[in-house]
């Protein structure tokens, strides 16, 4: 409770700090809002186009973009910094964190707290969107909604550990920027997209070595296809708990590694 309460009161501190910019942050929601806009616009425009991807139509695509939009604004709106502490290492301004009373991890998820709206705004509605169609053609029931809402948190989950995971390798590298555009971006881009539509190797990738791909493609077989069978997102669940652990243990070797501007 004392590690919540303190996580409380910093991020309170860090959006206070925000909204002394308040034009800055409109425009930063609205270009972000347009940006994430033209990006599904194109997606819709080859489905219209095509029909379907591989059998997925423009409302299961929907759906799996809606999904990992969500669970990545989480993670980004909870621990922003993660994905940026190559700024810190680079700067030295790790070590203003480590001379804190608080765990490192800590201190750096509640600097620059993002209040991601503009992605939480899309992601909301083209999920509510897709989810209302599938419900209205009897593809899906309404069980699938708190079904969904359980995915997007364990998508979440999954994102933060990739991110972790990723950003400890720079203690030992420093620059891990390129290495973040690859297991974050690229890949959490790739799963906006049936993964049928991918090699088999790269799938393996996607599953394993990066396993963006439980974040929101294995559940939707299940959620939207009935593939599998009701023990699938537990499982998933269970899986990005153990995938947490291991990463926040890596973390804690990473920084054992840490060698300071001062040393």
């Amino acid at each position: 409770m004392n590690a919540f309460r303190m996580y409380s009161l910093l991020i309170r501190a860090s959006i206070v700090s925000k909204m002394q910019y308040k034009f800055n942050f409109w425009f930063s929601t609205v270009l972000a809002f347009v940006v994430n806009t033209m990006e599904f616009l194109l997606i819709s425009i080859i489905l219209w186009k095509f029909g379907s991807i591989k059998g997925w139509n423009l409302y299961e695509v929907g759906y799996l973009y809606g999904t990992i939009l969500l669970s990545k604004a989480i993670y980004r709106t909870l621990a922003s910094d993660v994905h940026h502490l190559e700024k810190y290492l680079v700067s030295g301004d790790l070590d203003q964190l480590l001379i804190r009373p608080i765990p490192l991890l800590l201190a750096l998820m509640t600097q620059n707290f993002r209040i991601m709206l503009a992605e939480y705004i899309q992601g909301g509605i083209i999920l509510t969107v897709c989810v209302h169609e599938m419900l209205q053609s009897g593809q899906i029931e309404l069980w699938a909604i708190p079904q969904t809402a359980v995915v997007i948190i364990i998508g979440a989950v999954i994102l933060f550990a990739i991110g972790l995971g990723t950003a400890t390798f720079g203690f030992w590298i420093t620059r891990v920027s390129d290495l973040q555009n690859v297991t974050e971006d690229a890949a959490r881009t790739a799963v906006q997209y049936p993964m049928s539509l991918y090699p088999k190797w790269l799938q393996g990738i996607l599953l394993t070595v990066i396993p963006v791909g439980a974040a929101n493609y294995l559940p939707a077989l299940y959620v939207l296809r009935h593939e599998f069978g009701f023990w699938l997102i537990p499982a998933i669940g269970l899986f990005a708990a153990l995938f947490l652990f291991a990463m926040l243990q890596f973390w804690k070797l990473g920084m054992s590694r840490y060698q300071s501007t001062g040393s």
